[in-house]
């Protein structure tokens, strides 16, 4: 293969979430990985997918990764708890082999749960998340399969997303809601050592996070976590690393309006974006 070919075939990283979430994932690619390029896309249409069934959110989720594809994508990265918890699995072992074996779609969950295995002292792990990450019981599935005897427990946080997105962190309402869910988690098992922020929206919160959480108790965020795990996995398959362009760029996709995605955005990132309408 000549150079020339290989620039034709090359093309960005795809980043996806159901909505605003997943930027705290892209924020920490942009930071570790400045020469390469990115697409994000966010389906603000149809968000939230943390209430969807199963069945929605694997189709909304295919959908956005195939249009991601034929934007020249190989690699897509689901930025989503929720869409990596109902949907990821059933992409990869369904619907890649029929569509092209050489393209992948990696999550957020399997990241996440390999850094559990590493932190936890005493195997008692905390989980708060989406209503429908919750109920996928994704996370104690994954995680008991590296360490059987663990003990998991589950919070579903529903109103911590909205407070994030309306930019009410500093509020009373936040102060509250996340002090009752942290709260109603504790109260399952005082032994909980590690605590898993199961949705991309949650790092906002982290200062009250940790006004409510023990000091000797590890809070995993996601974003260092998958971005370290993205980094391994390029070094572990240089032919995906050969496909990712490197121009240095960003560019963001919306299914609903660009504007209200650029004024929403300033709560995840430091830099203004300008996002382009997408239709799936």
């Amino acid at each position: 293969m000549n150079t020339g070919e290989i620039a034709f075939n090359q093309g960005p990283i795809g980043v996806f979430d159901s909505g605003y979430g997943g930027l705290t994932i892209l924020n920490e690619f942009l930071k570790d990985f400045p020469e390469y390029d990115f697409i994000y896309l966010g389906d603000n249409a149809r968000t939230p997918y943390g209430t969807r069934s199963f069945d929605m959110v694997y189709q909304y989720t295919l959908q956005s990764v195939l249009k991601l594809f034929e934007m020249g994508v190989h690699l897509v990265i689901l930025a989503c708890n929720t869409a990596s918890a109902k949907a990821l699995r059933s992409i990869q072992q369904r619907d890649l082999p029929n569509y092209d074996l050489s393209r992948r779609v990696l999550g957020v969950v399997r990241p996440s749960v390999e850094k559990v295995v590493n932190v936890t002292k005493n195997g008692h792990v905390g989980i708060v998340g989406t209503s429908g990450t919750v109920q996928s019981l994704s996370y104690i599935l994954e995680i008991q399969k590296f360490l059987p005897k663990a003990v998991v427990s589950q919070q579903a946080c529903p109103m911590w997303v909205p407070l994030v997105e309306n930019n009410e962190i500093n509020s009373d309402g936040a102060d509250f809601f996340v002090k009752r869910d942290l709260d109603l988690l504790f109260s399952q098992d005082e032994m909980i050592d590690t605590l898993i922020l199961g949705c991309t929206h949650y790092p906002l919160l982290l200062p009250l996070i940790n006004k409510y959480v023990r000091p000797n108790v590890n809070i995993l965020s996601q974003g260092s976590i998958v971005s370290a795990s993205l980094k391994d996995y390029l070094k572990r398959h240089p032919e995906m690393d050969r496909k990712c362009s490197k121009n240095g760029t960003c560019s963001f996709f919306t299914t609903e309006n660009p504007d209200k995605f650029d004024e929403a955005s300033s709560v995840f990132l430091d830099f203004p974006v300008k996002s382009e309408r997408l239709f799936l």
